[in-house]
């Protein structure tokens, strides 16, 4: 790494939610909302986008966990702001408190953590377990 970001380091993500982020089962009466699958990837890029400008050009992050709560739907159409504060690090292990809000509510809460890797030992391992 290039450097260590510090804790209490905060980035943001906004994003307009569209057809493609809400849930696949919406019909005359369930409405057309945001997914929670799309709001975690969202979410964990937030704290991702935290941590590029510390990375060397042979470094990345991947997720390892994830616990977020969603607590109120968002329209198609409506804004949503995604929050990643860095709260701990420990060497190449991150842990980021997430929060989204659209504009009336907080959106969802909760952790997340990404592990900064060696691009090529990933691509080693992954190429191993598509050989076996």
């Amino acid at each position: 790494m290039k450097s260590q970001p510090r804790i209490g380091a905060i980035d943001t993500l906004a994003f307009v939610v569209k057809a493609e982020h809400a849930i696949d089962f919406s019909d005359q009466v369930m409405p057309h909302i945001l997914s929670t699958p799309w709001l975690i990837w969202f979410l964990e890029h937030a704290a991702r986008q935290l941590m590029l400008p510390h990375l060397e050009d042979e470094e990345s992050t991947v997720g390892a966990r994830v616990d977020v709560e969603h607590l109120s739907p968002t329209p198609v159409g409506h804004e949503v702001r995604c929050q990643a504060k860095l709260i701990f690090s420990d060497q190449r292990l991150f842990s980021f408190e997430l929060r989204a809000w659209d504009h009336l509510d907080l959106v969802a809460r909760g952790t997340h953590k990404l592990k900064v890797i060696r691009k090529h030992r990933l691509a080693e391992v992954t190429a191993l377990k598509q050989r076996l």
